[in-house]
Order: structure tokens, then sequence, then C-alpha cells
């Protein structure tokens, strides 16, 4: 696989998220496919965007007559089409839409960035047989997809098998470090699979996300479930505290996966995580935000979380100290922890809102259409 390298001409100084992309190894992805949101990232010199089924959903509902009619047509070319086809459909038409605007940055750094994330059903996450036929499909979209598989128990054997047949991933539903490390072994593994074949890596550039934010909110969960009484200046520190570690011993590995950063609550979520090898995805309000603020940008990757920090953390909440510890979970104990869990439930819901939305354009309510002249 091709070294990492970055370019650093470009005119970015006059935002913090442009200095962390000129100045500093990290690379900012835009976490939606919106097109309008992608080309503000893109101005900044974001080089990728990753979706998932609540994103596309908000896309849908952000140009709902678009899709809406997008929907109808297409069932008016295939009437025996059904609404979870239609609605796949709609993914993959918006994923070409945004892969399209990522093109030149896959082409200048050879595959390693410009990528668009295209995330497999959630209701497949045990289904490995499906969830890979799905990827590989999602996989020839088009040059630059990258495609999103669940850090579950099933998905391991997956993520293998995609890299070993040349798909791109982007581990997701991922919250922990023994996560984390599983799932850049099976990519390793796949990675000599294809290697011992004498294929070509070089274009592969697969990423284990770690949904920081995601494990933060189940901690707040527990605290207020539990009455449980910690430093309140603690939790937002849980999930950098897992990414960091998990940084170290993917160096300490030689893994070639990178990591990235997801479900930013803060800005500890960027500004702890600059100076890495790694990717931070973010939604276009907190790329705005961040871009308005007066934060250093400095290279802090390598500052350790406060020791102090990390012992509450430890006291105060186990899920923390299974998420923290590399032999924390077991594989088979991925799919029940509860950050695992919340994640998969809300992701399924917002596939069926989709669902619904499709029904809601291709058969129209009656009770809700003017009345015939």
């Amino acid at each position: 696989m091709a070294v990492h390298t970055k370019a650093v001409a470009l005119p970015l100084a006059a935002s913090p998220l442009g200095r962390t992309v000129a100045t500093t190894p990290t690379d900012i992805w835009n976490d939606s496919c919106d097109v309008d949101e992608l080309e503000y990232a893109l101005s900044f010199g974001a080089v990728g965007a990753t979706a998932n089924p609540t994103i596309v959903t908000d896309v849908w509902k952000k140009g709902s007559s678009l899709w809406r009619d997008r929907v109808r047509a297409l069932a008016a070319e295939d009437p025996t089409s059904t609404e979870t086809e239609l609605a796949w459909r709609v993914v993959e038409e918006m994923s070409i839409r945004g892969a399209a605007l990522l093109e030149p940055a896959f082409e200048e750094h050879g595959g390693r960035q410009g990528r668009l994330s295209v995330q497999t059903d959630p209701t497949l996450y045990a289904n490995q047989g499906r969830m890979l036929a799905q990827g590989v499909a999602f996989a020839g979209l088009a040059p630059n997809i990258i495609v999103k598989f669940p850090a579950t128990s099933a998905g391991m054997g997956v993520i293998e098998e995609a890299t070993a047949r040349g798909v791109n991933v982007n581990v997701t539903v991922c919250f922990t470090v023994p996560q984390a490390l599983a799932a850049a072994e099976a990519i390793e593994r796949g990675l000599r699979r294809r290697e011992n074949a004498g294929q070509d890596v070089a274009r592969l550039g697969p990423v284990v996300t770690v949904m920081m934010g995601r494990l933060e909110d189940w901690l707040h969960v527990q605290m207020d479930r539990h009455g449980v009484v910690a430093d309140p200046t603690v939790l937002p520190w849980s999930g950098v505290a897992i990414f960091k570690r998990a940084h170290q011993l993917f160096q300490d590995r030689g893994y070639r996966a990178r990591l990235l950063g997801a479900a930013i609550r803060h800005h500890l979520h960027w500004s702890e995580l600059v100076g890495g090898d790694v990717v931070i995805t973010m939604p276009s309000s907190w790329q705005k935000r961040f871009n308005a603020s007066a934060l250093e940008v400095r290279h802090r990757i390598d500052d350790p979380v406060a020791p102090r920090v990390v012992d509450e953390l430890r006291r105060r909440f186990p899920d923390f100290v299974r998420a923290y510890e590399p032999d924390g979970l077991a594989v088979d104990e991925f799919d029940a922890y509860p950050a695992t869990a919340r994640t998969l439930r809300a992701f399924i819901a917002s596939y069926h809102d989709l669902l619904h939305l499709v029904t809601d354009a291709a058969i129209p309510d009656p009770d809700l259409l003017p009345e015939p002249p």
C-alpha cells in the first residue's frame, strides 16, 4: 500500500480545518453524501465522505421533492420493483453523485483519499453471505467507493473476505479498542491473502471507524440510569481515550488500516486527533462551528489523556473498561455490547424510515391528494 503523503500548497490557511488538512497528516471527511454539504467540505480540503442509513434519510428529507420524483420515475420504469429495491436504488444514486465530486482527490492521491462510503443494509449485521454480496456490488458503483461493514461478530469474516477481493472497507458500528483491533487484524489477513495471490493492494485504503460520541452517549445513559456520581469533566474524554489507545496500538502493531474518528459531539473529537495519520468525519454543522472557532491547530494525537481522567472512567464505568482494554471484549461479545446494540437499532430504525419514505413516494396517500375537478 502507498505511503501516505500530502501536498501542503493548498490555500487553506484561512480556516482551522483547512490548516488541519494542509499542515498535518490528518484528513477530514464530510459526514454526509449530501452534495451541497460535500462541496463546502471540499472547499477547505476535505477528501472523503461517509453515509449511513440515518444520513441517507436526512439527505432525502432535505431534497424530498427530488427523491420522491426519482422514486416515481424508477417505479414507472420497472413496476415490479419492491420498495426495498427502490430504496437501494436511491442510496446508490446518492452515492454515485457524491463519489463523482471526490474523484479528483481519488486520482490525485492514488486511491488513498477521495472515497465515498456506502453502508451495507444494517439488518444484515449477522448475515455474512448477504452482507458480502451487497458490499461487492456497492464497490462496483464507482472506482472510489469504500464500503461500510459493521464490527459485529459476523462482520469480521466479511471484512477479511471483502478486503481479499479488493473491496475498500470502512469498518463501522465500532466503539471499542477490541473491535478496532479485531477489524484491523481482519483487514491484514485480507491484504496478505491478496498479496499472496499476486494481486495489487497499493490502491486500497481501508479505514476502521471509532464512533467516539456514541460511546460517550452510552456512558451518559449509564450515569443517569444508575445514579453514578462522576467528575462531569471526564465523560467528554471517554471516546478520545479509546481512539488514542487504539491509535497507539495500530502504530505499535504496524496495521495498514487507518483509524477514522466519527460521531462528533464536541471539539475534543477533532482537536485531540490532529496530527495523526487518521481521518475525522464531521457533519457540516460541526465543520462550520470548528471553522468559526479560534482553536489552535497543533499536533495532539500523541498527547496522553490525563491519568486521573482514565482512572475516574475506569472506576465509575465498567463498560468503559471493556471498551478501553484490548482484551475487554471477545469477538462473540461485540453484538451485545450496549453501544453496538443501540447503534444497530438506530440504523435499522432509520432504514425503516427510508422504506416508509419510498413507499409514500411510490404509492401516494389518496387521502392527501387533491379532489378531482
